[in-house]
C-alpha cells in the first residue's frame, strides 16, 4: 500500500465530532482527522512492518498518520537522523508519547536519547527524553539496576523546569524507574527528595514521585515480588482518540 491509499483509509475512519475531545486533552487538532488508537492499531495489524510507508506517513503531517507511522515502521532501522527529524515534528504530548512507546523505546539509539533529549530547550523533544526513560523502563525487561540507576543523574539535572508537560513527563520517568525492583525505588526515592528540596519544577517532579513511590501498593509489590516488579506504564484505553488515559 501506498502511503495515499493507507491516508485514504483513515479519512474512511475519521470521525470529526472526536475533534473537540481531543482539544480537552490539549492535543492540537489542526491536522487531527479523529481517528481513536485503537482503531491506528487495528489499520497497523494489516499493514506489519513497512520502513518506507512510515516516511511517507510522517511526511504527510497528518496527526494520526504520524502515529500509525509509529506502529508499522521498524525500530530496527530508526537511526539518529530519524530520531532528530520526527523530533522536530513532535507538535503535542500524545504524539510525543506515542510515537516514544511505539517505536523508538525498540531503537538502537534510545538509551543515548533518553538522556541527550532531556537537555534540549525544545518542550515536546525534552518531554521524549523522559517519556524514553519511562518506556525503556518497561521494554528492557533484561536490563540490571545500574544502568537505569544512570538515567536519574540526567533525570535530575532536567527535572528543574516549570513547564507542565515537561515535569509530568520527569515524574513519569521517575516513577516508572522506582518501579522496576527494591534498590531502584530507594534511589528513586532518595532523587525524589533531592528534588522536593531544590523548589521550582523540581520540587513538583520530586513530590509527585514520591506519591507513588512510596505509597503502600508500591512498596507492597516490590516486597512480594523479591525486589522485581516491573513499572506499569499508563494505558491507551480503547476508543480514546490517540490520547493516553493520564493528561499531559
Amino acid at each position: 500500500m501506498t502511503a495515499d491509499e493507507v491516508i485514504a483509509g483513515l479519512r474512511a475512519l475519521a470521525d470529526p465530532s472526536r475533534l473537540p475531545g481531543m482539544a480537552r486533552y490539549g492535543i492540537g487538532t489542526g491536522t487531527a482527522l479523529g481517528v481513536t488508537v485503537t482503531e491506528l492499531r487495528g489499520v497497523a495489524r494489516g499493514i506489519g512492518r513497512d520502513h518506507e510507508l512510515a516516511g511517507g506517513l510522517w511526511d504527510s503531517g497528518i496527526h494520526e498518520a504520524r502515529i500509525l507511522a509509529s506502529l508499522v515502521d521498524d525500530p530496527a532501522l530508526v537511526d539518529d537522523a530519524q530520531f532528530e527529524r520526527w523530533g522536530a515534528g513532535f507538535d503535542s504530548w500524545d504524539l510525543c508519547d506515542q510515537v516514544c512507546q511505539n517505536l523508538f523505546r525498540y531503537a538502537p539509539a534510545a538509551w543515548t536519547k533518553a538522556t541527550e533529549w532531556t537537555t534540549r530547550p525544545e518542550p515536546f523533544v525534552k518531554r521524549a527524553g523522559f517519556t524514553l526513560m519511562a518506556g525503556l523502563a518497561v521494554a528492557e525487561k533484561r536490563a540490571d539496576d545500574e544502568r537505569f540507576a544512570a538515567l536519574l543523574g540526567p533525570l535530575a539535572a532536567g527535572a528543574d523546569d516549570d513547564r507542565p508537560l515537561v515535569r509530568k513527563g520527569a515524574s513519569w520517568a521517575l516513577r516508572a524507574i522506582g518501579k522496576r525492583s527494591r534498590d531502584l525505588n530507594r534511589r528513586a526515592i532518595e532523587t525524589a527528595e533531592e528534588l522536593r528540596a531544590r523548589g521550582g519544577g523540581a520540587r513538583w517532579v520530586g513530590t509527585d514521585a514520591m506519591r507513588e513511590l512510596s505509597s503502600p501498593a508500591v512498596q507492597a509489590r516490590l516486597g512480594s515480588r523479591g525486589g522485581a516488579a516491573p513499572s506499569q506504564l499508563t494505558r491507551w484505553g480503547p476508543g480514546s482518540p490517540s490520547t493516553p488515559s493520564q493528561d499531559p
